[in-house]
């Protein structure tokens, strides 16, 4: 987003992300707390699969970038980071993540390092 740009934001609820073909690409920024993942977990595998299906296909939904904003108390509290990074390796510039860690004291893993902010 730039200065000024119009975003939708929704909190907690029944929430889905299901693209048609006739609909403009959209870019997805989704922030997750602790377990507050996992339905945004589902929203990422979902988005892996269009993007796995869109080369060589006929009549599938534009997709534009997803970027997932995740937060925990520590590295071992963020569920599916292993699966999350490695989507981002399948999708990259497609699919991106930022872990947020806000209480870790212990050493942070080479893997994660790129990606995570806090302390």
């Amino acid at each position: 987003c730039t200065l000024d740009s119009e975003v939708a934001l929704r909190v907690g609820g029944d929430f889905f992300f299901d693209p048609q073909p006739g609909d403009s690409p959209v870019n997805l920024v989704l922030i997750a707390g602790g377990v507050g993942i996992n339905p945004l977990f589902s929203i990422l595998l979902h988005i892996a699969d269009l993007h796995g299906y869109q080369e060589g296909k006929g009549n599938r939904p534009k997709l534009g970038t997803a970027k997932l904003y995740y937060s925990a108390k520590n590295t071992s509290e963020l569920l599916f980071k292993k699966n999350i990074l490695g989507l981002m390796k399948a999708f990259p510039g497609k699919i991106t993540c930022c872990f947020h860690v806000t209480q870790q004291h212990s050493h942070i893993c080479k893997e994660l390092q790129p990606h995570i902010t806090g302390k």
